[in-house]
C-alpha cells in the first residue's frame, strides 16, 4: 500500500503540478454575476467550464507569462470600456481572443489584441493600411471592441448575446438566439449553452481573483504617451530614454517605425519608475460627512507634475513630457513673447495652452505645456496646500483651468482654503460643500511662480521679492548668484535640498540658473 501511494505521488509530481498549485486553481461556482446578469450554471456545465479553467492553470509558467501581460495591458482595456459604457466584466474577452498578444493572427486572418478582420475594424473607426494597423494598438482596438459590443447589445439588451455575437457576428447571433434572451437578467447555462460563452466564463473565473490587485510597488507599468505625427519611434526612443527595439516591440501598430501626420497616436512603453504612478491623493476611509473629525483621510504625494523624457535638455522643445503631455522648462525669467519665440510657437497659442493672461511673465525653472491640457486629471482629488492657486493646481496636473473651476464650482483664488479637497475628475454636485481636511503643521508651501511683469500675481498677495508670514513661518527670497548650488543654498539657510526643490518646483536634474528667485520658508 505504501508503494502504491509513493507511485501515485511520483506520477502526480511528473504532471508538473504541485499540491499547492492545485489548491490555488479557482473553482467554478454554481452561480455568478456577469455584467448586469445572474448566471446559473448546472453541474454538467460547471464540470465542462472547470476543465477549461484547469487547462489554463496546467502550466504555471505559461499562466504567469499570460498573467503578466494581462496586468500590464488591462488598465487600458478597463479605461476604454468605461469611457464607452461597457461593463468591465467583458474585459476578460481580450484574454480569450488573443492572450493579449499584439500581433496575434487567426486562421481566418483576424488580427491583433481583439482579433478584428479589416472590414470590421474599419466599421469601428480603426485605421488599417500599409503604415498603421490600429488592431495592434491596445488603446484604439479596445475602444473599437467596446463600440462593437455596445452596438450589438443594443439589439439584444443582453450582454451574453452581445458577447457571443463577437464570435458569430450580429446576424449569426440573431439567427442563433432569436429573441429568447432579449432583456433577460437571469441566464441558465447547461450543456447546450453556446461554447463561446462557456469559454469566456472559464477565463473570467481563472483571472478574476488574480486581478484584485493589479500592481505592487516596483512592478513594471505600461506608459501611454500621446504623439502627434509626424514623428518616429527612433526620435521618441531618445526623448523618453528607452531603446528603439523596446518601442518597436510595444508598438507593432506602426509597420516601419514611422508615425505619420494627421492624428494623435498612443505610443506605449514599459516603465519601472514607481514615482511616475503614485496617486497624488489616496483616500483611506469612505465617508460622506464633511466634518474634519470624520472626513475621509488623504495622503498627499509629491509626484506631480510627472516629468519624463530627456530631462537633461528640459529647456529645449520636444525633449520632455509633463503629465504625459509635451512640455518645456523655462531656463530663465522672461516674457511670454520671448519664450514662445524660443520654443517656436505663436505667443497666443502658448498663452492659451497654459491658461496664462497677457503680461504674466515666464518664471525660471517653471514647466509649461506645448500641448493642449486635459479636461480631467489622472488622479481623482487634490488637497489644497497653503499658497496654491487654481492656476498652479491646473498646471500641476495638466488639467485645463476652466475644467478645474467648473468641476468644483469655484472661480476665484480668494475662495481657496488650505485643506480643501478639490475634484480633478468628476463634477461636484450643485450645492455640495467642498470637504476640508486638516493640514499638518510644517506642511510644504507651494508658491505660485507666475507673477506678471508689473509684479502682481494670481494669489493677489505680496510679490515674492518681499518677506511675508505664512503658516510655516516667514518666507524670504534668495536670488541665485553665479557658482551657487542647491547644496550651498540649503546650508546657508539651514533647510534641506528637498525642501528647496519642493518649495520652488525644481526638477530631478536640480537645475537652477543665475538670477533665479528661490522662495525659502524659515521655521
Amino acid at each position: 500500500m505504501k508503494l502504491i501511494s509513493r507511485l501515485a505521488f511520483l506520477i502526480f509530481l511528473l504532471t508538473g503540478l504541485s499540491w499547492e498549485g492545485l489548491a490555488q486553481i479557482p473553482q467554478v461556482p454554481a452561480e455568478m454575476e456577469f455584467a448586469d446578469l445572474i448566471v446559473r450554471i448546472n453541474p454538467q456545465a460547471r464540470r465542462e467550464i472547470q476543465l477549461d479553467v484547469d487547462a489554463l492553470y496546467r502550466s504555471p509558467k505559461h499562466f504567469q507569462i499570460k498573467l503578466d501581460r494581462v496586468k500590464l495591458y488591462m488598465p487600458f482595456v478597463e479605461r476604454e470600456f468605461q469611457a464607452v459604457g461597457v461593463p468591465l466584466d467583458l474585459k476578460y474577452l481580450v484574454i480569450q481572443e488573443s492572450g493579449l498578444i499584439a500581433d496575434a493572427v487567426s486562421t481566418s486572418n483576424a488580427v491583433g489584441f481583439w482579433q478584428f478582420k479589416q472590414g470590421t475594424a474599419e466599421e469601428v473607426f480603426l485605421q488599417v493600411d500599409r503604415q498603421i494597423d490600429d488592431r495592434k494598438n491596445i488603446v484604439n482596438s479596445s475602444r473599437g471592441a467596446a463600440l462593437y459590443l455596445k452596438k450589438h447589445n443594443a439589439s439584444f439588451d443582453n450582454w451574453m448575446c452581445a458577447l457571443v455575437s463577437y464570435q458569430m457576428g450580429l446576424g449569426g447571433a440573431k439567427a442563433y438566439f432569436g429573441t429568447k434572451y432579449n432583456g433577460k437578467r437571469i441566464i441558465d447555462v447547461d450543456r447546450n449553452s453556446h461554447w463561446y460563452f462557456k469559454k469566456f466564463l472559464a477565463h473570467k473565473v481563472a483571472f478574476e481573483d488574480q486581478l484584485t490587485v493589479f500592481t505592487s510597488s516596483g512592478s513594471p507599468r505600461l506608459v501611454e504617451v500621446k504623439v502627434q505625427g509626424p514623428s518616429s519611434l527612433s526620435d521618441l526612443a531618445k526623448k523618453y530614454k528607452v531603446s528603439e527595439d523596446h518601442l518597436e516591440e510595444m508598438n507593432k501598430w506602426t509597420s516601419n517605425g514611422k508615425i505619420p501626420a494627421g492624428r494623435t497616436y498612443s505610443v506605449m512603453f514599459v516603465s519601472n519608475d514607481e514615482l511616475d504612478f503614485k496617486p497624488a491623493i489616496v483616500e483611506r476611509n469612505k465617508s460622506s460627512n464633511n466634518k474634519a473629525d470624520s472626513s475621509p483621510k488623504y495622503r498627499s504625494a509629491n509626484s506631480y507634475p510627472r516629468i519624463a523624457g530627456n530631462t537633461s535638455k528640459s529647456t529645449q522643445p520636444n525633449q520632455i513630457t509633463i503629465n504625459e503631455l509635451d512640455g518645456v522648462q523655462a531656463s530663465k525669467t522672461t516674457t511670454q513673447a520671448t519664450f514662445a519665440d524660443q520654443i517656436g510657437m505663436k505667443e497666443k497659442k502658448f498663452r492659451r495652452l497654459n491658461d496664462l493672461e497677457s503680461g504674466e511673465r515666464i518664471e525660471a525653472g517653471e514647466y509649461y505645456y506645448t500641448e493642449k491640457k486635459k479636461t480631467k486629471a489622472e488622479v481623482e482629488t487634490h488637497i489644497v496646500q497653503p499658497g496654491e492657486t487654481l492656476w498652479s493646481i491646473s498646471q500641476k496636473y495638466g488639467i485645463k483651468l476652466s475644467s478645474l473651476k467648473a468641476k468644483n464650482r469655484i472661480r476665484r483664488d480668494q475662495d481657496l482654503k488650505a485643506g480643501m479637497v478639490l475634484n480633478l475628475q468628476e463634477h461636484r454636485k450643485r450645492g455640495e460643500e467642498i470637504p476640508i481636511v486638516p493640514i499638518k503643521s510644517g506642511a510644504k508651501e507651494v508658491v505660485a511662480k507666475n507673477n506678471s511683469i508689473s509684479n502682481t500675481n494670481r494669489t493677489g498677495s505680496t510679490p515674492p521679492s518681499t518677506q511675508s508670514t505664512s503658516s510655516s513661518g516667514k518666507s524670504l527670497t534668495h536670488v541665485v548668484s553665479p557658482g551657487e548650488t542647491l547644496y550651498a543654498i540649503s546650508k546657508k539657510y539651514g533647510v534641506s535640498i528637498e525642501q528647496l526643490k519642493n518649495w520652488n518646483r525644481i526638477g530631478n536634474q536640480n537645475i537652477i540658473s543665475v538670477g533665479q528667485k528661490l522662495t525659502i520658508f524659515k521655521p
